[in-house]
């Protein structure tokens, strides 16, 4: 019977999960390789050694959150607030997903100056599509920049606010929210 070999995909996924649930320090490859109900050694087929992993790991998640998003966005031929919209749909629907990862990598580059500087440079991705995407909608490169950092701080930061919104539920405050920031103007 010819043996099968442990995907490369499963073990980028494994260090994701592990980086959301224990940070950096759980990306280990013995504990990955348990958590497959594999041996380690299918790690090397794949893999020279953990940094490679998390290269990997990296690159990969940097493909879902900026190179994929700005795929299917554009693969929408509508005008700006539809891709908008559009881009707002995917966070909301990757949030659970994706955001665990996130958080982990924005604590974990508080302390790894090269995990700041790719958390630099997919920060400055996002800021400059959502600039992009604004633009044709705003009256001013201020209202351009206003409004593409609150809809990125209202996809990262809304998840560490915990106050209630009497006689609204979360997901109608966040649909507000984007209401507003898709809106001809805040006057």
């Amino acid at each position: 019977m010819a043996k099968t070999q442990t995907p490369r995909d499963a073990w980028i996924e494994a260090a994701l999960q592990a980086l959301a649930s224990g940070g950096p320090e759980s990306i280990r490859v013995e504990a990955l390789a348990t958590q497959l109900g594999v041996s380690k050694g299918g790690f090397y087929w794949h893999f020279k050694d953990r940094a490679a992993l998390i290269e990997e790991m990296l690159d990969s998640w940097e493909r879902s959150v900026v190179t994929d998003v700005i795929a299917e966005v554009e693969s929408d031929p509508g005008e700006s607030r539809d891709k908008l919209q559009h881009l707002f749909e995917l966070a909301i629907a990757a949030a659970g997903g994706i955001l665990p990862v996130e958080l982990a990598l924005r604590d974990w580059s508080r302390r790894d100056e090269e995990i700041a500087a790719r958390l630099h440079r997919i920060d400055n991705q996002r800021m400059a599509y959502l600039r992009s995407l604004f633009g044709p909608i705003c009256i001013d490169e201020d209202d351009v920049e206003a409004r593409s950092i609150l809809a990125f701080s209202l996809f990262i930061g809304s998840k560490f606010i915990v106050a209630e919104h009497p006689g609204k539920s979360r997901s109608e405050v966040l649909q507000l929210a984007i209401d507003r920031l898709l809106a001809e103007s805040w006057g």
